[in-house]
């Protein structure tokens, strides 16, 4: 008798398919991503050298006179 015969039977495992080539849209599209990625970085860079804006926060009155 078969011991490890019953239950449901494993799916055979697929063929890895094939890396496709990226067309031309795509490759400018990712190197469109890549630059707005590089230009948010260098203004998060020049934000950090100025320091927090404003410092309003929350504002207490000063009361009536």
């Amino acid at each position: 008798m078969g011991g490890r015969q019953g239950g449901k039977l494993k799916p055979l495992k697929a063929a890895k398919k094939d890396k496709a080539e990226d067309d031309e849209e795509s490759k400018a599209f990712k190197a469109k991503q890549k630059a707005d990625a590089a230009a948010l970085k260098a203004a998060q860079d020049k934000a950090k050298q100025h320091g927090p804006l404003g410092g309003g926060g929350i504002k207490k009155s000063s009361g009536k006179k």
